[in-house]
């Protein structure tokens, strides 16, 4: 499974941006897209996840009521919708296919996109 992210770029506080991933080779595998993120000198982390066949979403308390994740089946592309920027959402965000056992944390992804940076300024 490849997977392209994009749409990160600057932004103000209190702004929005969405985030896309497309998934492209053997999507069959795929299960689960996740959305982590990393800011520089900390762990990558978990910011959100959605199940291609569907069901409740899954998000960290940290961007509950900010963030939407959203899937389009038809183009295996996933989007992050993210509302309320603060500049503490500063990070490279990846999005990450996994088989689907598992939700919250890296181990559970077996492809990882090449990260697409957001800067939120005060």
């Amino acid at each position: 499974v490849q997977l392209q992210a994009s749409g990160g770029g600057l932004v103000q506080a209190g702004g929005s941006l969405r985030l896309s991933c497309a998934a492209s080779g053997r999507t069959f595998s795929s299960h689960v897209m996740g959305w982590f993120r990393q800011a520089p000198g900390k762990e990558r982390e978990f910011v959100a996840a959605i199940r291609w066949s569907g069901g409740s979403p899954y998000y960290a308390d940290s961007v509950k009521g900010r963030f939407t994740i959203s899937r389009d089946n038809a183009k295996n592309t996933v989007y992050l919708r993210m509302n309320s920027l603060k500049p503490e959402d500063t990070a490279v965000y990846y999005c990450a296919s996994g088989g689907g056992r598992g939700v919250y944390g890296t181990s559970w992804y077996d492809y990882w996109g090449q990260g697409t940076l957001v800067t939120v300024s005060s």
